[in-house]
């Protein structure tokens, strides 16, 4: 396996448009002894529709319910393109499904979705909130302790949305983007670290539209807000975990 842990380069023909390439569910439990929970990463391609839901894909389970689910963490896409280019650069089978991902995308750049983008696929109707961050069971999945740090490099982390419109979404349907906010913040910006001006355009874009952003999100763009010395004030009422609701 290579040790390299730079950002992968990949080239997406988005010439064609978005489609959803698979779409995916939990095929059994995946237990993860040193953190005392059975996790639900394990998803496989379906060939029927997936239902999505407020509060997530139809039979998906969390282990961790204090850091994964919830309204804004309902849904998971990330590209195929991408996905084979880690099993290229890790030399490791990855099929569609392996990142734990709901949607498969193909001609879609998930991480170049803006925040509070909105899509329509199958029936449903899904707006992008927050990018995944890897955690321990992702490592103890993959087979590598050191993925989150490579995973990390990469700066290729997939989109969470939350589901505006329930509905069914199945392989082959088109990704139609009903939105895309003029800030312009994707996000591939959020996981890679936001600047003070992506910070800035993102808090004022969510106050003035009066848009609940996910709370860590909140979180990083105060950071960089303080780290340049500005005043990094936001409403509560616009932060949420989205768990528990």
């Amino acid at each position: 396996m290579s040790t390299a842990a730079t950002a992968l380069d990949v080239a997406i023909d988005t010439s064609r448009g978005g489609r959803i390439g698979a779409v995916c569910a939990v095929a059994q439990l995946f237990e993860v002894p040193e953190r005392s929970l059975m996790s639900g990463i394990d998803k496989r391609a379906l060939d029927r529709p997936l239902r999505l839901l407020t509060h997530g894909a139809l039979g998906d389970v969390q282990g961790d319910r204090e850091n994964h689910g919830g309204i804004f963490k309902a849904v998971y896409a990330y590209s195929r393109e991408v996905r084979a280019a880690y099993a290229v650069e890790s030399e490791l089978e990855l099929p569609d499904g392996s990142f734990g991902e709901n949607l498969v995308t193909t001609g879609q750049d998930t991480d170049e979705t803006v925040i509070g983008e909105r899509w329509r696929v199958g029936t449903a109707e899904l707006e992008a909130t927050t990018p995944r961050n890897p955690c321990g069971t992702f490592a103890a999945w993959i087979g590598d302790p050191r993925w989150g740090r490579r995973f990390t490099a990469g700066g290729r982390a997939g989109a969470y949305f939350r589901v505006m419109v329930e509905g069914e979404a199945s392989a082959g349907d088109a990704i139609e983007v009903l939105d895309r906010p003029a800030h312009g913040i994707t996000i591939g910006d959020a996981f890679r670290g936001l600047t003070p001006g992506d910070a800035r355009a993102l808090l004022d874009w969510a106050q003035e539209s009066g848009t609940v952003l996910y709370d860590s999100l909140v979180g990083s763009a105060q950071n960089a807000l303080r780290r340049a010395g500005e005043d990094p004030a936001f409403p509560d009422a616009l932060r949420s975990t989205g768990r528990g609701l």
